[in-house]
Parts: C-alpha cells; sequence; structure tokens
C-alpha cells in the first residue's frame, strides 16, 4: 500500500505556501524543489531523485498555476499517489472555490490543516470524498455564508454537538448552535453528507462530449475520437437510489470504451445490463463517469487499406471541417483556407423579426432569417466557431490576408506563429441561410500571401567572372549584356517552405453528441431510497454538448 509522507504547495512563483508532513523524515520542500525545477518542461509527473537521502520518488501535479508536490521514498504505487494529489485539489477547490488560488490558502490555513489531517491518517489515504469532509470539517465563513443562501446546511453536523460546546472562563458554557441531546450522525453512505434537505428536489445530467479528429489532405478521416463526461448535479432530500438509463446506435457495450465510475456507482449492475447506471448520488455536483467512444468504428484500420474507392471509406459527421490549399498564385506565395459547414447544424428555426426580410437584409446585430443562436437537441447550433493556422517560424509576415467568400475577422500580427479567423454564430447563421441547398451546406474561404525572411548573400546564385572580352554594341545588346534574372523555380521552392501545413478548428455545440449518446430515462428507486417524503418527484433535466479545442485538425 502506498505512503504519503508528506505534501508540499507552490504558488505561481515557486513559494511555498504550505508543508504537511504525515510519517518520516522526508526531505524539505527547499531541497525538492530545485530538484525538480532541473528538469526542463513539460515536467513529468514522476521524477526519480537519486541523489537525495534517501533516494525519492517526486510526484507533481500542477493545479490553476499552483504546485503540488509528494515524495515518496519506499515502494510506492504511482497511479494511486497521483490520483490521491487529484484528490486533493479537487476538495481545495470545493471547500475553498474554484479557481484555486494562493490567497485562498494563505487565509484558510485552518480549514486546509483540517482537510489535510481527514484525508490521511498515518500515511495511509483515508478519506477524499468532499461530501463525507464536510460532516467532520467546517468550511470557511464565507462558503458558510454561500451554502446558508442556497438553502444549504452552514454548518456540519459535528459542530451541533454537545461534545463541540466550548467553555468559558467562568466555567459556563457557551451557547449552543443545537439542542443539547443532539448526538453525533455519520453517513452510512461514505461520499454523502448526513442529514441531506433541499427545499426544491431536483436532478440535472450535463454530458460533454470533448472531439478529437484528424483529416488527411485527401479529406478520408484517419482518426476520431469522442471522450465524454457525464456530469451530475443531485440536489434531493434524504439518501436517494436512481437509475439512469443511457442509450446509443449500435448498443452502448459496441460504442463505449474505456469506461470509468465514480466509486457510487454499482459495477456489477453495468456488466449486467450495459447502459444501466444505479448509484446513490454524492449531494450536490459531481463527475459521475466518463468514456470514450471511436466515431471511426473498429474496422477502420482495415477499411483504410483494403477500400479501393472514396465512398468505401469511413466517413464521420461533425459540425465543419477545414481544408488548406497551399503553394497558389504564380510564384506559389498564396495560400487559401476553405471552411465547409454541415447543413445539418443550422439551430433552432424561428420566426423572422422586424427588419429581417429579403429586402431589408440582415440588420447589425440581428440574427438571420429563420435562425437563432440557441441549438436544442432537434436542431443542433454550431456556437463561435475558431480557426487556427499554425505557420513555420520562418515566415515574417502575411500580406493581403482576407475573407474571399463568407465571413468573420482573420487576425494576424507580425510575429504570430498562427493566423486565426473567427466567425461568430450569427454569421454562421447567415452562411447557412444563404445555402442554397443540395445538401453540400455552406462554405467560406480565407486567402493570404507569406512573406518570408530577407535573403541572405549565401541564398543568391554565385557570381563567375571570366577573362575573356565581349563586343559592346548599343543597338543590339548581346545576352550576356541582359539583367539576370531569378528563375521562377527558386521562387516556388522558397515559398513552399513557407506555406502553412495544417488548419485546426475550435467550436461547441448545444444539443449534439458526436457519440450519439443520449439518456434515455432518470428514475428514483422508491423502494430503496430513504428521506425523500412520500408523492416528492424530483425535478430532472438533460443537457447535451460537444466541444472541440483545436481537435478537428487537417493536415495538407
Amino acid at each position: 500500500m502506498s505512503a504519503i509522507e508528506a505534501l508540499y504547495i507552490f504558488d505561481e512563483h515557486n513559494t511555498p505556501l504550505l508543508e504537511h508532513t504525515y510519517i518520516g523524515r522526508p526531505p524539505a520542500s527547499s531541497t525538492l524543489l530545485p530538484l525538480y525545477l532541473a528538469h526542463a518542461d513539460p515536467r513529468p509527473s514522476l521524477i526519480y531523485l537519486p541523489d537525495t537521502n534517501p533516494p525519492t520518488l517526486l510526484y507533481s501535479i500542477i493545479q490553476d498555476q499552483l504546485l503540488l508536490l509528494c515524495p515518496c521514498s519506499s515502494d510506492t504505487e504511482p497511479l494511486q499517489v497521483l490520483e490521491f494529489l487529484h484528490r486533493v485539489a479537487d476538495v481545495l477547490e470545493d471547500f475553498l472555490g474554484s479557481p484555486l488560488l494562493a490567497s485562498k490558502i494563505e487565509a484558510s490555513y485552518d480549514v486546509v490543516a483540517q482537510l489535510l489531517n481527514e484525508m490521511v491518517d498515518g500515511g495511509i489515504i483515508a478519506c477524499t470524498e468532499p461530501n463525507a469532509l464536510r460532516d467532520v470539517v467546517d468550511a470557511p465563513n464565507f462558503i458558510k455564508s454561500l451554502l446558508g443562501g442556497v438553502g444549504l446546511p452552514s454548518s456540519t453536523p459535528s459542530s451541533l454537538t454537545p461534545s463541540a460546546a466550548s467553555f468559558s472562563l467562568a466555567g459556563r458554557p457557551s451557547p449552543r448552535l443545537g439542542p443539547a441531546n443532539t448526538a453525533p450522525v455519520s453517513s452510512t453512505v461514505p461520499w454523502r453528507r448526513a442529514n441531506v434537505r433541499h427545499t426544491s428536489n431536483e436532478m440535472y445530467v450535463d454530458i460533454v462530449e470533448t472531439l478529437e479528429v484528424t483529416m488527411s489532405p485527401s479529406g478520408r478521416p484517419l482518426s476520431a475520437i469522442a471522450n465524454g463526461t457525464i456530469a451530475f448535479t443531485a440536489k434531493v432530500s434524504g439518501v436517494p437510489d436512481l437509475i439512469l438509463q443511457l442509450a446509443c446506435p449500435g448498443g452502448i457495450q459496441n460504442a463505449v470504451s474505456l469506461p470509468v465510475f465514480h466509486p457510487c456507482v454499482r459495477l456489477n449492475r453495468w456488466k449486467e445490463r450495459p447502459g444501466e447506471l444505479s448509484f446513490v448520488p454524492p449531494d450536490g455536483r459531481f463527475v459521475l463517469a466518463g468514456y470514450e467512444v471511436d466515431l471511426l468504428g473498429p474496422a477502420a484500420l482495415d477499411s483504410f487499406s483494403t477500400s479501393a474507392t472514396v465512398k468505401s471509406l469511413p466517413k464521420i459527421n461533425i459540425p465543419a471541417t477545414v481544408s488548406v490549399h497551399p503553394s497558389l498564385g504564380p510564384s506559389g506565395s498564396d495560400f487559401e483556407v476553405t471552411l465547409q459547414l454541415n447543413p445539418r447544424f443550422i439551430g433552432k428555426s424561428s420566426h423572422p423579426g422586424p427588419g429581417s426580410g429579403p429586402k431589408g437584409g440582415l440588420g447589425r446585430g440581428m440574427s438571420a432569417p429563420g435562425f437563432s443562436s440557441s441549438g436544442t437537441t432537434a436542431s443542433p447550433a454550431i456556437e463561435e466557431m475558431v480557426v487556427h493556422v499554425p505557420l513555420p517560424a520562418s515566415v515574417k509576415s502575411i500580406a493581403d490576408l482576407r475573407v474571399l467568400r463568407g465571413n468573420g475577422d482573420a487576425g494576424y500580427a507580425p510575429g504570430d506563429e498562427s493566423i486565426e479567423w473567427r466567425i461568430s454564430s450569427k454569421e454562421i447563421a447567415l452562411l447557412m441561410s444563404q445555402d442554397r441547398g443540395g445538401g453540400v451546406g455552406a462554405t467560406a474561404t480565407l486567402r493570404g500571401t507569406v512573406i518570408g525572411e530577407e535573403e541572405d548573400s549565401s541564398e543568391l546564385e554565385p557570381v563567375s567572372f571570366s577573362a575573356s572580352t565581349y563586343d559592346y554594341n548599343e543597338d543590339s545588346p548581346s545576352k550576356a549584356d541582359k539583367p539576370r534574372t531569378k528563375p521562377q523555380s527558386t521562387d516556388n521552392k522558397r515559398n513552399k517552405v513557407l506555406m502553412p501545413s495544417c488548419a485546426t478548428l475550435s467550436f461547441s455545440v448545444k444539443g449534439w453528441l458526436a457519440s450519439g449518446i443520449k439518456v434515455e430515462s432518470l428514475n428514483l428507486d422508491q423502494k430503496r431510497s430513504k428521506g425523500l417524503g412520500g408523492g416528492v418527484t424530483p425535478y430532472k433535466g438533460v443537457k447535451y454538448m460537444c466541444v472541440s479545442r483545436r481537435g478537428v485538425e487537417a493536415r495538407c
């Protein structure tokens, strides 16, 4: 079993914020930090330090620019220690608020010390669930005020017990926050607080997928992976027992791979009935599960080597694709970036507003006729789209950067590493409205000219001197008297090196998931649930979102 010897936290300037020792005499933070910084970026999460006494394994994570280090001098389970560091960061965010800042830790050293003592006992990881920690650790004052304002308990049950009462110098007990006969109450479920009460019982499911797609120069998808996260928010009194049913075209068991679950999920139920999640949720918002989906399918690799026609190649249905066409123009110094929008993602239809008819055109600040920026499950809509075009380091500037077809703002300044082309949701709606149909979708094009560094004298053609003489004739100059011109092929070769080699897309789509996964039902098991009250039906809501942060990449 892994033993946690110490925990060190540093701020963004590598100044020590906290040193908490659990067992033994581990190396000090002043010794470990220089050894950690001696490694070049990106620094690994696990570093072996043989020069320390004794030799130490140093685990590290970075959370909101804060550095967390954990030294171990004995054999440990690496994943367990790294998971512990992530749990520490999550618990501190839950108690102190997100993002995790150095000032928050400095203002709540007492709370942080209590949390670290409860999470590890004698070097052994004990309790890392935020809900369970709230039963034994008081939240900071500003968090108490926040919880009280939204109807949640602002004090933990441990602070309401007689044992928590303190005595004044006169020997009289101080005023208590609860009745004298209150007994300590602990939850039977490790990840859920005891005596949870809510005035409004609500449950929300948010499924967010991140899209990673790589396209070949011919437009064929080489890789397409969707990583999903199921975030659950439970604001239900008592101890609810829930059943969440997921569905997917082709079956969950065939689509989902590498699933991960919160400890509250009953794994045997998932194995017996894939797609069914049975669990008792923690109170509040938490990550219920995560998964990965290969959008090309398991037979994609075989089709790449056996398919001879374009129609037989695997296809994916994504909101937009991008392609780069380099070495255009007489000298090969121009390039074009083409954005192709999927006509399916047009958003929710709405009635045209005043001034949005064919005669009035599209006014400034108004949405396109027949379109709105909000997306639904039936009509998903693309939010703001950003196209990034990385440039080689030898590119000095971009001349005549313009949008030939479509809308959007393309930005570039001399010295930038990439071109950023932004298209807002309103401009996307306008492009969709101008599409003439046919199922092709709208198209937008960006064009520019690359300018490289100044030519070096070494790159110029050598000049040879000869002892021969030539007759001078002013009326008919000889061939040697004509000015030399650089061959056009030389410019083409030089400009080819300056061309962009790929482009990436960033966007978000509401109401749509690339994997096709959806929530079939969310039910409350009345027989297993306790403390909710008869006849109470919690409100249920489901949202879907697909996000790409430079995830769709097209190579050329």
